[in-house]
């Protein structure tokens, strides 16, 4: 289970007194009449006045600090923005001993993903709520650039330096645990995930699906139909947020179907490799005729499976091999000692489940034994599984087993075997419940009650330095409201492991999907209720080109080299430099 830091609620005390007692509204005026201390002193130190607005600044909810200087409003922004931090790990951490109490599916589902992008949604919320519609239209950017900041930052800097910590060595296209010798080798070192972390690529993916409908009537230069097409926007994109938390409920379960049949699989292939070891590999020479020295060859159902049935001689010599009481039938006890000679140790295996699915496979007569013919027919069936589209060049060889074999095992191992897993029981439920709830109570209050605050801070201090709000509210919001959930994912990808890599990068997908359906929809919403303008081509843009191209990459393949690192992390300055570009040079905006 994945622990984050634990900041004490004092310190979240401590810092708003701090931040009361060294910030206060505005300069006092030099014109007013005050007693002199016997200093000249005239102005306010020109480092403080950098900047200074001409107007006074208006607090927030009446009484929260403000100043109209860029010093005082980077100050405000780095404590509110430690709050928002604060808020974010304290959801984190309740979400998470909530999930100890009850176990994925409902809150793994969906608390655990609203929770998370809830301190985001406050902020996108609170940019477009602010007094009349003008105001929410200046303001409102504060929001589209955290929604883009977030996106981007997680793909891109959060992604690659997950790469870079969690590298290790790659062998047969597939990363071999807690193995770091090849350095910083581009292609030789990497990270190697499972096929579910590739579905939740591909599910980032598809949640852009929203923006491009919005983008519609911009796309076709028409200004007709822009409230509609927000409207259809904000449909597809709640949605697209309510089949996502069904997925993450549904998940665990068909998870589990998935590797059953990934396990029964890896099953047959051991049992044909082991029965290859002893008998069938001598049952056919090279050129693929039979092998005359063992046995005869049975043709009685030849006609049902049309491969080689040389492959069959001599199984009566291994079925009396098989059948330690020779009473002519392989009973439960038989083949129990057949599986359990293979030794499945990777698999963690149930063995009673094992040996009712191979029974299950075997017995035609339903009498809960296997005669031999039911045997011969039984190992027929398997082996052609086993050719299937990758049969030998060569018919009389067996080689094709050991690639079923070889096969099957990494189909088990991309789909992240989580039996390996170490869970703990909680020891005291209620008290453990009650943490959880105040920690998310505590969580949703500060991140209520000071977003408001940070949108004006970022606001302030984009009139006092002329930068626009966008590109502020794009780097310095998403360190606050995702630090977090970075340093929990870079810490755990530093443990070297498919398992730890695919929870790594499986939840920073699912974060950047959430940040494009519940963002988005908060954000839509507000759009269409205000009847704000939709003016975000550019920033849809960078989204759409890095999820696009992130969720390709996590789509096509599983196993990372470095060099994907390097691709992510110059996505960050484009995306920047295209924004600029598209709106200051181009004129998108």
């Amino acid at each position: 289970m994945r622990r984050q830091p634990k900041p004490s609620p004092l310190l979240t005390v401590v810092v708003f007194l701090i931040l009361c007692g060294l910030t206060y509204g505005r300069f006092i005026s030099d014109q007013s009449d005050l007693v002199s201390d016997g200093v000249h002193s005239s102005k306010a130190p020109q480092f403080i006045r950098l900047f200074a607005a001409e107007e006074a600044c208006e607090q927030t909810y009446g009484f929260m600090p403000c100043t109209s200087t860029a010093l005082g409003n980077c100050f405000l922004i780095l404590v509110y923005g430690y709050l928002m931090f604060l808020a974010a790990t304290y959801l984190s951490t309740g979400s998470e001993l909530l999930l100890e109490i009850l176990g994925p599916g409902i809150v793994g589902g969906l608390f655990l993903p609203i929770l998370g992008a809830l301190p985001d949604a406050m902020l996108i919320l609170v940019s477009g709520l602010s007094g009349s519609p003008e105001t929410a239209q200046s303001q409102v950017s504060v929001g589209m650039g955290l929604l883009a900041g977030s996106t981007v930052m997680l793909l891109t800097v959060i992604w690659g330096t997950c790469i870079i910590v969690g590298k290790c060595d790659i062998e047969n296209d597939v990363a071999v645990d807690s193995q770091d010798t090849k350095g910083f080798s581009l292609t030789g070192s990497g990270i190697t995930t499972d096929i579910w972390t590739s579905y939740a690529g591909i599910i980032m993916a598809v949640s852009v699906v929203p923006f491009i409908i919005v983008q519609f009537p911009k796309i076709l230069h028409s200004d007709s139909g822009r409230h509609l097409a927000v409207l259809i926007g904000l449909i597809a994109s709640v949605s697209l947020l309510i089949s996502y938390c069904l997925y993450q409920v549904f998940q665990p379960w068909v998870q589990r179907r998935k590797l059953a049949y990934a396990k029964h699989k890896h099953v047959i292939s051991g049992i044909l490799k082991h029965l290859k070891m002893r008998a069938l590999g001598k049952l056919s020479t090279d050129d693929g005729r039979p092998n005359e020295e063992h046995g005869t060859q049975f043709t009685f159902f030849a006609s049902a499976f049309p491969f080689d049935i040389c492959h069959l001689v001599g199984y009566d010599r291994l079925f009396e091999a098989i059948d330690d009481n020779h009473d002519g039938y392989l009973s439960h006890a038989e083949l129990r000692a057949l599986v359990v000679g293979i030794q499945f140790n990777e698999l963690n295996l149930d063995q009673n489940d094992a040996i009712e699915k191979v029974m299950k496979d075997f017995d035609i007569t339903l009498d809960s034994k296997i005669d031999f013919r039911e045997f011969t027919v039984g190992v027929a069936r398997w082996l052609e599984e086993a050719r299937g589209g990758k049969a030998s060049h060569n018919a009389g060889s067996m080689k094709y087993i050991d690639e079923y074999h070889m096969q099957t095992k990494r189909e088990h191992d991309l789909l992240g075997d989580q039996s390996d897993e170490v869970v703990e029981g909680v020891e005291d439920v209620k008290w453990t419940s009650i943490k959880a709830g105040l920690l998310l109570l505590l969580g949703t209050i500060i991140a209520a009650a000071f977003a408001d605050p940070l949108v004006d801070a970022v606001d302030n201090f984009s009139a006092a330095t002329k930068i626009p709000t966008f590109f502020i509210s794009f780097i310095a919001l998403p360190l606050a409201t995702n630090s977090s959930e970075a340093v929990s994912a870079i810490i755990f990808a530093t443990r070297k492991k498919l398992r730890s890599a695919s929870l790594t990068f499986s939840e920073l997908y699912g974060a950047v999907t959430m940040n494009n359906v519940l963002c988005l929809s908060v954000f839509l919403a507000l759009v269409y209720v205000r009847g704000l303008d939709w003016d975000f081509s550019s920033e849809v843009l960078v989204i759409l080109i890095v999820c696009v191209v992130m969720g390709v990459f996590a789509s096509i393949r599983t196993t990372f080299p470095l060099w994907t690192a390097l691709v992510a992390f110059t996505l960050y300055p484009f995306s920047l430099a295209l924004v600029y570009v598209l709106d200051y040079v181009f004129g998108w905006s």
